[in-house]
């Protein structure tokens, strides 16, 4: 029991801080996709014109930004329901909602990984256009580098933004589903031994129960029998 109520607190704690985590990839990511119009950032290639020195940009899918940015909203959603549900949880929960929380980190696990390597294989891939002409990509945010740009694309904060999506809110949601997943396995497995105890004592004590009832119907008889050849030895 005691271990339950630890793993319980736990999980609370890694769902506060998996929620401060998901806002660091939604907040970010939709900042930026705003400043970038609506186009997607990350897988993003182009070629630099001799011209005039600006980016011919040929933009990636939205698909890239919006999957990060679905995680988010999940992780963001579970992590308040799970907050609340533990709270208020004064008794131990069930197989089946443990089962579901095993489920539910599995999901988030999955669903931050993936996350994480769109965001940093994507975000490489950008870099690696803008130093082509920058020494490094860092530099290259705030500058007017895209050709033909009627949208008025606000480049100045797309590392810092992107940078926070990447280290801060993707992998570090990777790290704390991680533990969220195994504290929850923890908990399934302990519930099961603990079933599994209980029957095992039901089993002993319906044995005992019964190799009492059945020695108690077999005394009476031993007892008259030995009272009959004593009157007969008379």
């Amino acid at each position: 029991m005691a271990l339950a109520n630890v793993l319980q607190l736990s999980q609370i704690a890694g769902h506060v801080i998996l929620f401060i985590l998901s806002l660091c990839i939604v907040v970010p990511l939709f900042i930026n996709l705003d400043q970038f119009c609506g186009h997607c950032l990350l897988f993003t290639t182009g070629k630099w014109r001799e011209e005039d020195g600006m980016f011919d940009v040929h933009w990636a899918s939205t698909g890239f930004c919006n999957f990060p940015l679905i995680t988010g909203v999940f992780l963001l959603i579970i992590s308040v329901v799970q907050i609340y549900r533990y709270a208020r949880m004064k008794e131990e929960a069930s197989f089946i909602a443990l089962f579901i929380d095993v489920v539910l980190g599995i999901w988030m696990l999955a669903m931050s990984i993936l996350s994480a390597i769109f965001i940093t294989l994507g975000f490489i891939v950008w870099c690696d256009g803008m130093t082509e002409r920058f020494p490094s990509c860092a530099i290259s945010a705030g500058q007017n580098i895209i050709h033909g740009d009627t949208e008025k694309i606000n480049t100045s904060g797309f590392y810092i933004e992107m940078g926070t999506t990447q280290e801060f809110g993707a992998w570090g949601s990777f790290a704390i589903s991680v533990g969220i997943g195994v504290i929850a396995l923890l908990k399934l497995i302990d519930n099961h031994q603990v079933r599994n105890i209980k029957v095992s004592m039901y089993l002993e004590r319906q044995r005992l129960v019964n190799q009492q009832q059945y020695d108690g119907r077999s005394t009476p008889p031993i007892a008259s029998n030995i009272s009959s050849d004593s009157e007969q030895n008379k």
